[in-house]
C-alpha cells in the first residue's frame, strides 16, 4: 500500500522566510524520482528549482503560480511506493498513510539548508479530493441592452487550447515576462514566441496586451452605439457626463527582488548618515592601457580585460590604502568593524531587477581574474541562476551606471557596507592637457560613504587615489 508523504517548502538559506511559486514542474498524477525538481520558486535573492526528496506519484499540490508560501508550508504530497496514479488514492477514511519513521528508502540525502530527509516526522494528512466537475452557476437575469455594461472580451490569442492547441510547458525563461502576463491576465500557453526555439519574449506579451486592449475598446464602442443613438434624440441629463468609468491606478506588490531592494535601500537611508563626493578624471590613459592589454598576443596575451575589471582592481588597491571604507558599523555594540578581506559587489541590472553579485576575495585577484569572475557572475545574473550566497557578503560595491548613458549619480550605500563607488560614462570632452585644450576621454567618479566610519579627508583621499590611477594607470605598479 502506498504511503503518502508531505513535502514542505525547505529553508532556502540566507535568512529567507518565504518564496513565490513561479512555475510548477509537475502535475498531480505525475511520477517523480528522488531529487527531481518539482517547482520553481523565486525568493528575495534568487530563483531556484526545489527538488523533492521522495520518489512516487504526486497526489496534491499546494499553492498556485504567483502565490507566496512561507518556509515550512506544504508544497505537495507524494505517494511513495505507488506504481500508478490509482495506487495513490487514500483509504476509506479519507486520510493519508503515516510517514515512515526512518529507513533509507524514505528520502534522499541531498537536502537544502535546514531541511532533512533522512528521518521525516510521522504525521497524517487528509487528502483533498480532486474536483472533476464544477457546479453550474445560476443563470443571471437578463438586463436591458441599452443600460448594461459591456462584458470584458476574451483575451486575444491567449486562450488555452484555442491557439496552436498547446497544453505543455510554457517556453518562457524571464520571471519578468511571467509576472507581466499574470498582471494583465495573459495566458502564456496561448502565445507563439518570437525568440529562439519559440521562446516567449516580453515583446510577445506586450503585443498580446495591446491586442486585448484593442478588443476591449472595440467591444465598448459597439455596446455604446445604441446608447449614443438614443441620446441623440433626447436632451443629455447631468448624470450622463459622469457615466464614464474613471481609470484606476495600477498596484504592483513589493515582493521578490523588488521588495528586497526596497527594504534594503529604505534601511540604508534610515540608518546610514551618508555623504557623497565626486571628481572628474581623464581616462584617456586608462583606455589606452586597456587597448594595449587586449591587443597583446602570444605569451603576453590572454582574455580581454573590461573597463569594469580595471576599475575593480583600482578599488581593491584604494581600499588597501584606506581600509576605513572596507568596514561596517555594529550599531548594537556601537563599534566600527574593519573587515580583513575585500568582497567586491558590482551592481547589475537584470530583467528581475537590480542585483549585486559579489566577487569573493577580490583583494587577492588581478584584473584578469576579477574580469573573469565578473563575466561569470553576470551571465548567472542574466539567466536568473545566481544563488543567495553569490548575492550576499559584500564589503564594498562598484556601481557602473555609465552603461545607462548618464554622467553622474549619488548612489545609495548597499547596507550594511560603508561605501560605494559610482562610475559614469566615459566620453570625449574638452580638457586641459599639458597646458593645452584637447579632447580627452573624461569620466565622473562619485563616492558615497558612511560618515560614521570616516571623515571627509579619508573619503576624499580614497577618491583622489582612484582618480589618479584612472588618469595614470602606472600608479598601480606600486601595488602589483
Amino acid at each position: 500500500m502506498a504511503q503518502v508523504l508531505e513535502f514542505k517548502l525547505p529553508d532556502l538559506g540566507e535568512g529567507l522566510t518565504e518564496a513565490e511559486i513561479v512555475r510548477w514542474l509537475v502535475e498531480v498524477g505525475d511520477v517523480v524520482a528522488i531529487d527531481q525538481p518539482v517547482v520553481e520558486v523565486e525568493t528575495a535573492k534568487a530563483m531556484v528549482e526545489v527538488p523533492c526528496p521522495y520518489g512516487g506519484v504526486v497526489t496534491a499540490r499546494f499553492g498556485e503560480e504567483g502565490s507566496e508560501l512561507p518556509v515550512g508550508a506544504p508544497l505537495l504530497t507524494v505517494a511513495v511506493g505507488a506504481t500508478d496514479a490509482s495506487s495513490a488514492a487514500p483509504g476509506d477514511d479519507g486520510t493519508a498513510a503515516e510517514e515512515p519513521s526512518g529507513g533509507s528508502g524514505s528520502g534522499s540525502g541531498n537536502v537544502l539548508v535546514g531541511y532533512g530527509t533522512g528521518a521525516p516526522a510521522a504525521r497524517r494528512r487528509r487528502i483533498r479530493p480532486e474536483r472533476n466537475t464544477a457546479p453550474a452557476a445560476p443563470a443571471a437575469p437578463a438586463a436591458p441592452a441599452a443600460v448594461s455594461a459591456p462584458s470584458r472580451p476574451a483575451p486575444v490569442a491567449v486562450a488555452i487550447g484555442e491557439v496552436n492547441g498547446r497544453q505543455g510547458p510554457v517556453a518562457v525563461v524571464s520571471p519578468l515576462v511571467r509576472r507581466l502576463a499574470r498582471q494583465h491576465e495573459i495566458d502564456l500557453r496561448g502565445l507563439t514566441g518570437s525568440g529562439p526555439d519559440g521562446l516567449i519574449l516580453r515583446a510577445d506579451v506586450d503585443s498580446a496586451i495591446r491586442q486585448a486592449g484593442q478588443a476591449t475598446e472595440a467591444a465598448t464602442r459597439t455596446a455604446a452605439e445604441p446608447v449614443v443613438a438614443e441620446a441623440s434624440t433626447a436632451v443629455a441629463s447631468p448624470s450622463a457626463a459622469g457615466a464614464a468609468t474613471p481609470a484606476t491606478a495600477e498596484r504592483i506588490p513589493l515582493r521578490g527582488v523588488r521588495g528586497a531592494v526596497a527594504d534594503k535601500l529604505s534601511r540604508s537611508r534610515s540608518e546610514i548618515p551618508d555623504a557623497t563626493c565626486w571628481v572628474d578624471a581623464d581616462a584617456t590613459e586608462l583606455m589606452a592601457a586597456r587597448a594595449a592589454m587586449n591587443a597583446a598576443s602570444g605569451p603576453s596575451g590572454g582574455p580581454k580585460v573590461s573597463v569594469l575589471a580595471l576599475l575593480a582592481r583600482i578599488c581593491t588597491a584604494a581600499l588597501a590604502r584606506y581600509p576605513e571604507l572596507n568596514s561596517t558599523v555594529d550599531t548594537a555594540a556601537r563599534e566600527i568593524v574593519r573587515l580583513p578581506g575585500v568582497h567586491l559587489g558590482f551592481a547589475a541590472q537584470t530583467e528581475r531587477g537590480l542585483v549585486v553579485p559579489v566577487v569573493r576575495d577580490a583583494h587577492t585577484r588581478n584584473a584578469e581574474s576579477i574580469g573573469a569572475e565578473i563575466a561569470r557572475l553576470t551571465e548567472l545574473a542574466r539567466t536568473g541562476k545566481l544563488s543567495p550566497a553569490q548575492l550576499t557578503g559584500g564589503t564594498f560595491t562598484l556601481n557602473n551606471y555609465g552603461v545607462f548613458g548618464v554622467d553622474g549619480s549619488t548612489p545609495i550605500i548597499n547596507h550594511p557596507e560603508a561605501a560605494m563607488l559610482g562610475v559614469g560614462r566615459i566620453m570625449p570632452k574638452p580638457w586641459v592637457h599639458q597646458g593645452e585644450l584637447a579632447v580627452r576621454q573624461v569620466v565622473q567618479l562619485s563616492l558615497t560613504f558612511d560618515h560614521r566610519v570616516c571623515d571627509g579627508g579619508t573619503a576624499g583621499g580614497f577618491l583622489r587615489y582612484v582618480a589618479d590611477c584612472v588618469e595614470q594607470p602606472a600608479v598601480l605598479l606600486r601595488t602589483l
